[in-house]
């Protein structure tokens, strides 16, 4: 685990310089960041095998960051954070936490967790972030939620963009209503189909040509939705490979 980079997010000086310190001892590479934005960044450019993220951060608390970084990145997470209550460790692990540390907490206790939680992963050295996704003139940036059809910036409203962010991060697998509804809007959606394809219809104005032939958001009929492109071309990432 000596190549391993940890990226450590927190915004108080003495507690990064002492997971600095306790990480590079033990043959850990470490970047630092001190904000939500930092973090996010960082993690996209940077590419580490885990991160210690700390719940309260100036910009924004540490389960937004890790909602983000969840959104490109495999990396295991552990929560690091003065709070000890149940429902946050709760809340940690819903949005994508792998574990939890609480504040004070030992040299060795730290270390045994990253250990713990490496170990658990089952390719934690081929963690990897997919920070941007290329379809035809179809381009996502997840670090910055931004989509551009030809060149051109679309905007997206926050559902639009879930429902975009769902498809594409199953590109070329075709998902059911009900796992589209789960994914973007939470396992208490109640909503009828007819509001599903009403979502589905607006975004497709937004980002195809035609829309009596839409060559990105295809329907399976009787089955559901795939992101895809009625090209040869694949799909381009700008991590190593193809989606």
């Amino acid at each position: 685990m000596s190549q391993i980079q940890v990226l450590v997010v927190d915004d108080e000086p003495r507690y990064l310089k002492l997971l600095r310190y306790n990480l590079e001892q033990s043959g850990y590479q470490v970047v630092t960041a001190a904000t939500g934005e930092e973090a996010i960044k960082a993690a996209a450019t940077g590419n580490p095998g885990l991160v210690l993220l700390d719940l309260r951060l100036p910009d924004m608390d540490g389960y937004e960051v890790c909602r983000r970084l969840r959104e490109f990145s495999t990396a295991p997470i552990i929560m690091v954070t003065a709070r000890a209550e149940v429902v946050d460790k709760v809340r940690g692990l819903k949005v994508g936490a792998d574990d939890y540390v609480t504040k004070p907490f030992s040299p060795d206790e730290l270390l045994a967790r990253v250990e713990t939680v490496l170990r658990r992963s089952r390719f934690p050295s081929e963690a990897h972030a997919v920070s941007r996704l290329t379809i035809g003139e179809l381009a996502i940036d997840f670090v910055r939620r931004a989509v551009t059809v030809e060149g051109n910036e679309i905007i997206l409203t926050p559902v639009e963009y879930r429902l975009l962010h769902c498809l594409a991060t199953n590109f070329g697998r075709v998902m059911t209503p009900g796992e589209i509804q789960k994914r973007v809007w939470g396992s208490g959606y109640q909503e009828y189909y007819e509001g599903l394809r009403a979502h589905i219809h607006r975004l497709r104005q937004k980002i195809e040509k035609d829309l009596e032939r839409p060559t990105y958001i295809i329907t399976k009929h009787g089955v559901g939705y795939m992101l895809a492109h009625n090209t040869t071309q694949p799909a381009k990432t700008d991590s190593e490979g193809e989606l």
